[in-house]
C-alpha cells in the first residue's frame, strides 16, 4: 500500500467517526424569566432557542414508532422543564440546565445549545454551547 492511500484511509475514518442522526428544534421563541439585571427581575423577555441533538449510532425506528427515538419533542420538553424551575440570572447557565435534562436521554450522544435574548441589544445577543455525553470531547462538525 502507498502512503497515499493509507492516508486517505484514515482520513475517511475520521470523517465517518464524527457521523450521527441529529435532531432539532430552530428559532423557538418562548417567554423567559432571565436576566441578572435589576430591569430584568420580575419580568418575561422574548428568548430564542436552537438546539441540535445528535443521536446515538445504535439508535433506530425499526417498528416507526416513536418510543424508538429521541424527538425533537424531547428537546422542547427539555426548554420548559428548564423554565419551570424558575427564574435564571444567566443565559449560560440556563443552557447548561437545558443540556443536562437532554443528556440524560442516553440515546444523545452530544448536544448543541443557541440561547438568544431577543430584547437585550440592537439584535440578538446570547451564548452557545456544545456538550458530549462523558467527559470525552467529541467532534461535532
Amino acid at each position: 500500500m502507498t502512503e497515499m492511500s493509507i492516508l486517505a484511509g484514515r482520513l475517511q475514518q475520521r470523517v465517518g467517526e464524527g457521523q450521527y442522526d441529529r435532531i432539532f428544534i430552530r428559532d423557538l421563541i418562548l417567554d423567559c424569566h432571565i436576566g441578572v439585571y435589576a430591569e430584568e427581575q420580575g419580568i418575561t423577555q422574548k428568548v430564542g432557542f436552537s438546539i441540535e441533538a445528535a443521536v446515538a449510532p445504535d439508535v433506530a425506528s425499526r417498528h416507526d414508532q416513536i418510543a424508538e427515538v429521541p424527538s425533537y419533542d424531547n428537546l422542547i420538553e427539555a426548554v420548559h422543564a428548564t423554565l419551570a424551575e424558575g427564574h435564571i440570572n444567566l443565559v449560560e447557565t440556563m443552557a447548561e440546565q437545558i443540556a443536562r435534562h437532554i443528556l440524560d436521554d442516553k440515546r444523545i450522544v452530544w448536544v448543541r445549545i443557541r440561547i438568544d435574548k431577543l430584547e437585550r441589544g440592537p439584535g440578538a445577543v446570547g451564548v452557545e454551547i456544545v456538550r458530549p455525553r462523558g467527559s470525552e470531547p467529541q467532534r461535532v462538525f
